[in-house]
């Protein structure tokens, strides 16, 4: 098949399609979809959605075909992207469609099943959205117009898009209780998939998992590179992790990316021995920090598998550095523990500030700018102090302590301000904060405490008792289930250092002696 080079995110898709037209693109709950299949899917959707002149459209729904198929007709009918989780709060979703301004919706059967609870959340606002259900609508009567797609009107190609133009939008915590969304480029995601490319060595006969959730922005790398090579992206279910070695050799998955959360669940399941994983060509880890141990036990489990830490926020397009574990050489530069994050992508510039705001030689805060530095926020008023200009560039404040530790490599030392890492997502303590006083607690804190397997949410709250299990059911209506604390401490009054200022130091300490560990 010869066409012109197209240009966008989309374009990636089409390069699969072109190496492998009957290989599968999509593998999930039971079901595949070859390359011809999904293109064809898409670009039928994409004219039904291009007929209501959507400039931006919503996909919610789980790991279904239904979901991949929709993120790529979006990009085919040059639309924005905004993935996301039927599991999560109607309010929360309600605030996502509204704040991009989306005017349709695809939905698959879990999706659709929310459509009541997200038109009560949303009221009004919501007033102009029209949805797409390809695996049956929604219980009659619909809450939103229902989209038919009409073959008639399907679209012969993607609609040209310029590398300015928003491929996705991705949605993070805010300290406010709203969640901000990141804008992220064609041409950003162009810059991001040409370095990627250049590093590795993808071929249609691959297998990627795709274990995280689509509206976690390292989904992009799973889905992308492997469409970008003509492989095949494979849905991890949650039951994987009982037997992931079985898993993984029985459907030839040859490439993997998680958190590093993964690794101690497969290690805790009986999965991590010596020589488990021996089909793993590439395995990637990122989210969080990644710990040294378990680099060198995934290592020892799949010993023909390259093993990289990848870091970046989602302002830098996914990730922005990249270290390959190299045993005992990446142990000698590594810093508390912890696998290096490696030198910045080419192509882009970074600086570290010290403490006094001043460019510092060795530790500091990491800046970053260059071609993957997004957009920015949907709403301006969220960027205060996140995208200053230095010299005349523009640059992102990570808020990650990094120190420098010689050959071009980077070390991380933990975030400056008050987000945490948990399973890979990237909390807003102070969103996890207002949710607690909107429940009816008088006042509480959210501190991340370190447990055997990670970070861990604890909550310390004043006011009358309340049962722990009624806390979560109340929580669970404002919070992602990843963002709810696991574990509640009723105290009388919250402790003050010197400066009569709640001391969280003293709070992170009492949070990691509630959790089990060594000698506790």
């Amino acid at each position: 098949m010869n066409r012109p080079a197209p240009r966008g995110l989309y374009a990636r898709f089409l390069r699969g399609l072109d190496r492998s037209p009957e290989g599968t693109a999509i593998r999930t709950a039971g079901q595949r979809i070859t390359y011809r299949q999904a293109h064809e899917q898409a670009l039928l959707w994409a004219g039904t959605l291009t007929g209501r002149s959507a400039r931006t459209i919503g996909v919610l729904a789980g790991k279904s075909p239904t979901a991949y198929t929709g993120v790529l007709a979006a990009l085919c009918a040059g639309a924005a992207v905004v993935p996301m989780r039927p599991d999560f709060p109607a309010a929360r979703n309600s605030r996502m469609l509204t704040a991009s301004g989306a005017t349709a919706l695809i939905v698959d059967e879990e999706g659709a099943k929310t459509l009541g609870a997200l038109a009560e959340a949303g009221g009004s606002a919501l007033a102009g959205l029209h949805v797409l259900a390809p695996d049956g609508g929604p219980d009659d009567p619909a809450p939103f117009p229902v989209l038919e797609a009409d073959p008639a009107h399907a679209l012969h190609e993607p609609r040209e898009v310029a590398p300015e133009d928003t491929a996705f939008i991705l949605f993070t915590s805010g300290s406010t209780g709203r969640p901000k969304g990141v804008v992220v480029t064609h041409g950003n995601t162009d810059h991001y998939f040409r370095l990627l490319d250049e590093r590795y060595d993808f071929t249609p006969d691959d297998t990627f998992s795709q274990a995280f959730d689509l509206n976690f922005d390292c989904a992009l790398f799973d889905l992308f590179c492997a469409w970008g090579a003509g492989a095949t992206a494979l849905a991890i279910p949650p039951a994987a992790y009982r037997d992931l070695p079985g898993f993984l050799a029985e459907h030839g998955v040859t490439v993997w990316f998680s958190t590093p959360s993964a690794i101690d669940l497969v290690r805790r399941m009986g999965g991590l021995t010596p020589g488990a994983l021996p089909g793993l060509r590439w395995s990637f880890f990122a989210g969080e920090a990644f710990r040294c141990r378990d680099a060198h036990d995934w290592q020892a489990a799949a010993p023909g598998s390259a093993v990289e830490n990848l870091y970046g926020p989602t302002e830098l397009t996914v990730t922005i550095a990249a270290h390959r574990w190299a045993g005992p050489d990446s142990e000698a530069v590594a810093v508390n523990g912890i696998v290096p994050i490696g030198p910045v992508h080419e192509g882009h510039r970074h600086l570290l500030l010290g403490d006094d705001g001043r460019p510092a030689l060795e530790e500091g805060e990491l800046l970053v700018a260059g071609p993957q530095l997004t957009r920015g926020y949907l709403d301006p008023g969220d960027e205060e102090g996140r995208f200053p200009h230095l010299d005349g560039t523009r640059w992102y404040r990570t808020g990650d302590r990094i120190r420098r530790t010689g050959d071009g490599q980077l070390a991380y030392l933990g975030r400056l301000d008050s987000q945490v890492q948990v399973a890979g997502w990237r909390i807003e303590l102070g969103e996890v904060e207002h949710a607690l006083r909107e429940v009816g607690l008088p006042d509480a804190v959210a501190v991340g405490a370190e447990g055997p397997a990670g970070t861990v949410l604890v909550a310390f709250y004043t006011g009358p008792a309340v049962a722990t299990a009624d806390l979560v059911g109340r929580l669970r209506r404002l919070l992602p289930d990843g963002a709810v604390p696991r574990r509640f401490h009723h105290l009388d009054e919250l402790p003050l250092n010197a400066n009569r200022k709640t001391d969280r130091t003293t709070l992170a300490t009492w949070a990691s002696q509630l959790l089990p560990g060594p000698g506790r």
